[in-house]
């Protein structure tokens, strides 16, 4: 029986979260219907173009993503923090790209005078407006929405076109973040789509890999901040080129026409998430085979369990054989 959404997220115990959204009957993202043998190739971009736009809007960061011929991947990373800073006007002007707003939250955006009382209203508007802008169901709702009314204009059908509700995953730990990481990035590689991250289209790693060789990391995805040290500033904490070593070489294992080998002392990654060549390509290939709605170690997932009040939390086992050092 599905979990509520309430059950799912626990900012507490964590920000980052792995969602997937999967289309219904014969509908597609994109790519190519092999029965019509219709191209839908160019909706890849539509999902990439909006979920970008949405990151610039929310506060709520994209870790990495990959855009698939039925189902999205996206690695999210909630700021409350930077959320909680906004002043009113931001919050509203952030708002008012999505949503048409209120009356009286218009007449503030316009500098029109408000009365006391309207302001106190406009306050408690404001409040709600606020924390919608850090929680991933309102950023996933607003991503399918938008899809879904642009595929169905194209296709000249109403209805449904994404499964009711997208799958989240809490990702309580470095090891299980930089897995699901990598497992979204390779999915391209694994699907046969692709043969390189380099040329995986529409995906995180390609973006972050084009910039890279322009001695750049992408503004709109969350930044690698460099390997662990005392006041680490906010991002993913490892070398962009430590990780994207290590996606070449876990492609190269995955595709059976390269020679691929990982050992983690050659990995700086692996040596510091203390994970074998065995456990990663498993949680890069398998990754939601073995987790369900959280991933990290035992004694995290026993945590998680405590503040969203699960009876029981499944993966226990897979987190002990995967995600204990090795």
């Amino acid at each position: 029986m599905p979990q509520p959404r309430k059950n799912q997220i626990s900012l507490i115990d964590t920000p980052y979260y792995h969602c997937v959204s999967r289309c219904v009957r014969r509908s597609f993202l994109c790519g190519e219907d092999s029965f019509t043998g219709q191209s839908f190739e160019h909706r890849r971009a539509w999902v990439e173009k909006r979920l970008l736009f949405l990151a610039s809007v929310f506060a709520i960061d994209i870790c990495a993503y990959a855009v698939m011929s039925n189902h999205t991947h996206v690695v999210l990373c909630v700021d409350k923090e930077t959320a909680d800073s906004w002043s009113m006007t931001e919050v509203i002007r952030r708002w008012h790209q999505l949503y048409q707003g209120t009356l009286l939250s218009q007449q503030y955006h316009k500098g029109e005078p408000l009365s006391d009382a309207e302001l106190v209203s406009l306050e408690q508007t404001v409040t709600i407006y606020r924390q919608r802008l850090y929680d991933i169901s309102w950023l996933m709702r607003n991503l399918n929405e938008h899809i879904a009314r642009e595929a169905n204009k194209e296709d000249d059908c109403t209805g449904r076109f994404w499964e009711g509700r997208f799958k989240s995953q809490a990702l309580l730990d470095e090891s299980a973040l930089v897995a699901c990481m990598a497992y979204v990035d390779l999915n391209p590689i694994r699907a046969n789509m692709d043969s390189t991250p380099e040329t995986s289209k529409h995906t995180s790693i390609q973006r972050r890999i084009h910039a890279l060789i322009k001695g750049e990391q992408p503004r709109t995805l969350m930044r690698f901040v460099g390997n662990h040290k005392k006041d680490m500033p906010k991002g993913i904490a490892y070398s962009l080129i430590d990780y994207c070593e290590l996606i070449e070489r876990t492609g190269k294992c995955i595709r059976q026409d390269k020679a691929g080998h990982i050992k983690p002392q050659h990995s700086s990654i692996l040596n510091s998430l203390g994970l074998n060549t065995e456990q990663w390509l498993t949680l890069t290939t398998e990754f939601e085979q073995h987790f369900y709605t959280a991933v990290g170690s035992e004694h995290m997932l026993q945590q998680f369990k405590q503040h969203t009040k699960h009876q029981r939390i499944r993966g226990m086992a897979k987190a002990r054989a995967l995600l204990q050092h090795a």
